[in-house]
């Protein structure tokens, strides 16, 4: 037996491990935060018109779920049935991807004028759902545009919900 044939079997478990103990991880992490702080940010800032409102409803949001994301996942599973790996490392790495997908639309909401900050949200949005479809495809072997159709459609239920929230409040 070689060296090169004991090599070998171990790449795809190591891939394997990747997807498995980093990529899903981070995966939730970020389609979580992406979506799930649409909600409250919007809402408020529908109801309010006020950005800097919306600015901190957000931040909340985006840290509360990022807590509690790493708390789930590090909970959830100590990785030694399943192979996924050290719970408290997968549980940072999908709390700080919440953390980042609920922040990153949150932050134009630090522009004092209503219109200009909800247009660079969309605008960030966008960006989210396209980075998360392209990660999908990339890391998950899902097609691009199947991976952005699911990532907008719940966006988009999201976004309906909130603005019909925040509608009824304002």
């Amino acid at each position: 037996m070689s060296a090169a044939t004991t090599i070998a079997p171990a790449q795809p478990d190591s891939a394997k491990s990747f997807l498995l103990q980093r990529a899903q991880p981070a995966m939730t992490g970020l389609i979580d935060g992406s979506l799930s702080t649409l909600a409250p940010i919007f809402a408020v800032a529908l109801a309010t018109h006020r950005p800097q409102y919306a600015f901190f409803a957000g931040l909340a949001t985006a840290i509360g779920a990022g807590v509690s994301m790493a708390f789930s996942e590090g909970l959830s599973d100590n990785g030694e049935l399943t192979g996924r790996g050290n719970a408290y490392l997968r549980g940072s790495i999908t709390g700080a991807g919440t953390f980042l997908g609920g922040i990153l639309h949150t932050l134009p909401f630090l522009i004092p004028q209503y219109r200009a900050a909800l247009i660079v949200a969309i605008v960030v949005i966008a960006f989210e759902l396209t980075t998360l479809a392209w990660i999908r495809s990339r890391f998950f072997g899902n097609g691009f545009l199947r991976s952005f159709a699911s990532v907008a459609l719940a966006g988009a239920i999201i976004a309906a919900v909130s603005a019909a929230l925040g509608g009824a409040a304002g």
